[in-house]
């Protein structure tokens, strides 16, 4: 039978690894809510389900452990080993967990023909990083970057796409397809189409969340537009909500094609 001494000691280890455990948590969701993932691309990425299991194995599994093996009646030695040990496991899941969501993290956002692309670590053709040009030769890691992507020089390099399109890797992953936003920003306004337009064919659910996206912006509906907002795992969730000059201005969920 357990004593109540060995209890209460045990609870009191537990709260303090808690809080520990609370305390990083906090740091963690600052990274990778507001920095990482910012919204809306925490639904497009896929990184918000490695977080919160992340996150549940730090809050929950190593103070549950801490709790469990701590009893101030064993040999100082022994109680040492035991709680450095839940402490490896926890700072190896962190590492690890961090690492996974490091490489879902969207790391540019790009105009491609006639939608933006938000495209992950992951996804990016590391090999033609050193071809980018200079502000563009490492992933970000203070947030996605805003970029557009190129068209292609000529015929062969047009069939060469083709064929890395068909195996999977889009000009968006493309480094050295990368461009400035403002190069892209007249294919932007010639592509933007009226929100107006697509609020009259969604339901009145999506139409709501239209109008809120719309009441964030300060505008009149009449003067923005949209076009879709896409990721490898979401394809007709968003939208990108535009001013009159093609700047981001918000986001609405919902199916813009």
């Amino acid at each position: 039978m357990i004593s109540r001494p060995r209890i209460r000691a045990a609870f009191h280890a537990f709260s303090i690894h808690l809080i520990l455990s609370l305390a990083v948590a906090a740091l963690m969701a600052f990274l990778v809510l507001g920095i990482w993932f910012p919204h809306p691309l925490r639904y497009l990425a896929g990184g918000i389900d490695l977080f919160w299991i992340l996150i549940g194995v730090d809050v929950v599994c190593g103070p549950f452990l801490t709790g469990l093996l701590y009893n101030p009646a064993k040999p100082r030695r022994e109680l040492i080993m035991d709680l450095a040990l839940v402490v490896i496991i926890q700072l190896a899941a962190l590492i690890y967990g961090i690492y996974s969501i490091g490489q879902a993290r969207p790391v540019v956002l790009v105009f491609e023909s006639d939608r933006f692309v938000a495209v992950t670590a992951a996804q990016v053709d590391t090999a033609n990083l050193p071809q980018a040009l200079p502000p563009w030769q490492s992933l970000s890691w203070s947030g996605p970057v805003l970029l557009g992507a190129r068209r292609a020089r000529d015929g062969q390099e047009t069939l060469k796409s083709i064929e890395l399109s068909l195996r999977g890797l889009e000009p968006s992953a493309r480094p050295d397809w990368w461009q400035s936003y403002d190069e892209s920003r007249p294919a932007v306004r010639q592509r933007m189409k009226a929100l107006s337009v697509l609020r009259t064919v969604q339901v009145p659910e999506a139409q709501s969340a239209i109008d809120a996206a719309v009441k964030k912006t300060g505008l009149p509906i009449n003067q923005i537009h949209y076009l879709p907002l896409v990721s490898k795992k979401s394809l007709d969730q968003w939208v990108a909500l535009l001013d009159a000059q093609a700047n981001i201005i918000g986001y609405a969920p919902v199916d813009g094609f």
